[in-house]
């Protein structure tokens, strides 16, 4: 039933239901008359509020964070109802209770935050109650928000607080009370108003906004059609193109699944359309789009968080992130190409496609905001001034592309409405942030962190490969169906630390957890990212993400790649260095692509797939032994296979003949 409403359905609005439906942060409230008004206009005055201590000077800690969450868990209450079958579009007396309760906790921590600072560790009874209310509703509000994966972690992480001290062997601790907890994480700036909160308050709010109006502007059509132009026409051109545009637009947004159906609407019907299967095409859109976030700059929000965490400029993060992130999207490129080999899939005819001189040439201005804002990151300047002013660059080539095109419409109107629009695509991300922080304020206040990383160097026994394959289920674990900037929180805050005690490099480590946990969206059983690019291919959604899980096998090796050779993340490199690890990685990854795909040249045989698959996994190691052999071994697979290749096509010849 469900299935035959979807196609009865506009382009749009499937793409609506589909969001809805497998993202929680989508299944809002479509408000009406005065009310909506006054959620617009709650909206309206954040995003201001943003942008004026933005570009004017943040305002005392307490009061930047306590703002922020204020407002987000106001919206939340009147935007997200309680259930979220709930479609009628009314908000209920009980979301009314809620919005007051929040008003008033938030409003405590405001008017005494100078009283609450003095008398830290000597709270008062009904600082205590403040406390214990303000975590119920931030765990309700993350719920209505973002579902009940998040919450179920943070609240057994608050149990294990409480009740920790029961606990036989190394996980006890020695005990705390239930207002020690509670004020911990309310009151303290090591919790809910620690450093992810403080991150979003700053940086990640305002690339939102800047991603919202890179939409509303048309730049990120602009991207999409430059990705067909450039990919469209080669083998397997729609996939690839849908590879290409989802690194370009992935990087901003904090959501694997809206990239997917955001790209996905426009590359899945191509892909289809030139015979493609439906289970791949929303694999290949998923695979690509969670990738986009592994993307630098931004790497959805999280490269701004990893620089609190690891203390390493973010221009290091983000240059140590590049090579990685090519390598997971040349992983993706390789295996789509064999496969569209292998079943004979052609590209889209250049005539049916956007012309890349003329885009370029009619509108090489919209490129100027994400040039503008990548050089000021480049050049040093902080991420909140360089997404402020990026923000002002995009309206401006807004309004200027609105002058220039009469089909664009941008003007005073829309610039309202980016403010709205970002405000509300920040919900999520606030929450995740807030709930995180009181998973980071239990490891913190427990020492449960250290206890994780010790338990999985003994379990493997200080070896580094068994160490890295049990983080990396851990990461993957942690991070199903988790908000990219929680997963990564999270991540760090429990997984990292067991590869840095073993000498891992820090940034190694971090990039290792966070790519695991974000690869979770397309590893099933929960590969929320596949079920949405199934949702649009209109194709078994489990099969689609095995199929994921499949075209990103190769990418699945990046990680252990960069930490075994840490050149790839810039780590004691030099350029010689980069450039061996990067060809024998690439080589590495198309032995591993054949294997799995079965083609290599020509289609592979049993024992050609399982010497490639041996070739490969030797390239892993970084050694000059196993690398020499390595290479070999592929050279002498690619000279096989290419003599068969010539074979196969002088027979095809003499057929046609």
């Amino acid at each position: 039933m469900e299935d035959n409403n979807l196609e009865n359905m506009s382009a749009e609005e499937r793409s609506e239901a589909i969001l809805k439906k497998y993202d929680r942060e989508f299944a809002y409230r479509r408000l009406q008359g005065p009310l909506l008004k006054i959620v617009s206009a709650l909206a309206i005055v954040w995003s201001l509020f943003q942008l004026y201590t933005a570009g004017f000077g943040l305002q005392p800690p307490t009061i930047q964070r306590g703002l922020h969450v204020g407002f987000a868990l106001v919206l939340i209450f009147l935007l997200y109802p309680m259930r979220k079958d709930d479609e009628t579009n009314r908000v209920h007396w009980y979301d009314y209770v809620m919005v007051i309760l929040s008003m008033i906790v938030v409003g405590y921590l405001l008017m005494n935050f100078r009283a609450l600072l003095f008398r830290a560790g000597a709270y008062t009874t009904v600082d205590t109650i403040i406390a214990a209310m303000a975590v119920v509703i931030v765990i309700e509000a993350t719920r209505r928000v973002a579902g009940p994966i998040l919450i179920t972690v943070s609240s057994t992480f608050l149990l294990y607080a409480v009740f920790g001290n029961h606990i036989p062997g190394f996980f006890a601790h020695s005990g705390y009370s239930i207002k020690r907890i509670v004020t911990y994480a309310w009151l303290s700036s090591e919790s809910i108003l620690g450093i992810p909160i403080m991150v979003s308050a700053t940086f990640i709010f305002l690339f939102l906004l800047f991603a919202t109006y890179l939409k509303k502007t048309g730049i990120g059509d602009w991207l999409t059609d430059i990705a067909l132009s450039l990919a469209g026409h080669k083998v397997g051109g729609p996939a690839k193109a849908a590879i290409v545009a989802s690194a370009t637009q992935g990087t901003i947004s904090g959501s694997s699944v809206a990239n997917t159906v955001g790209t996905g609407s426009v590359t899945i019907p191509l892909m289809k359309s030139i015979g493609y299967r439906p289970e791949f095409a929303g694999a290949v859109e998923a695979a690509a789009s969670t990738g986009g976030q592994l993307m630098p700059p931004v790497m959805g929000a999280a490269a701004f968080i990893m620089t609190e965490f690891t203390d390493l400029p973010y221009i290091t993060i983000a240059l140590g992130a590049t090579i990685p992130a090519f390598l997971y999207f040349a992983g993706i490129f390789i295996m789509v190409h064999l496969e569209a080999k292998k079943h004979g899939l052609l590209g889209i005819p250049k005539s049916d496609l956007p012309k890349t001189g003329k885009l370029l040439k009619e509108k090489w201005f919209l490129g100027i905001p994400i040039i503008f804002i990548v050089t000021l990151l480049v050049k040093g300047y902080t991420p909140m001034f360089s997404a402020l002013y990026g923000t002002m660059s995009a309206i401006a080539i807004g309004i200027i592309n609105g002058f220039i095109d009469k089909d664009i419409k941008f003007g005073f109107k829309e610039i309202v409405e980016g403010l709205e629009e970002g405000a509300k695509s920040a919900l999520p991300v606030v929450m995740a942030c807030a709930s995180a922080g009181i998973i980071v304020g239990v490891v913190t206040l427990t020492g449960l962190g250290i206890k994780l990383s010790h338990g999985i160097v003994a379990l493997a026994g200080g070896n580094l490969y068994l160490t890295m394959i049990l983080t990396m289920i851990a990461s993957i674990i942690l991070g199903m169906g988790m908000p990219t900037t929680a997963n990564y929180i999270v991540q760090a805050t429990v997984a990292a630390p067991a590869l840095i005690s073993i000498g891992v490099p820090i940034l190694a480590a971090h990039l290792f957890v966070f790519y695991f946990g974000i690869i979770a969206d397309i590893t099933p059983p929960v590969a929320l990212a596949a079920f949405a690019g199934s949702g649009i291919a209109k194709s078994n959604p489990f099969k689609t993400g095995v199929e994921a899980a499949r075209l990103a096998f190769a990418a699945y090796l990046v990680p252990f790649l960069f930490v075994t050779s840490p050149v790839l993340v810039l780590v004691d490199a030099t350029i010689p260095k980069v450039v061996i690890a990067l060809a024998t990685a690439l080589i590495g990854m198309y032995s591993l692509a054949g294997a799995v795909s079965g083609y290599f040249r020509t289609p592979a045989r049993v024992w050609e797939r399982l010497v490639l698959a041996f070739s490969g996994l030797l390239l892993v190691n970084p050694s000059y032994v196993t690398s020499i052999a390595g290479v070999g071994i592929f050279a002498v697979m690619y000279f096989i296979k290419h003599r068969e290749e010539v074979k196969l096509e002088k027979i095809e010849g003499e057929k046609v003949e």
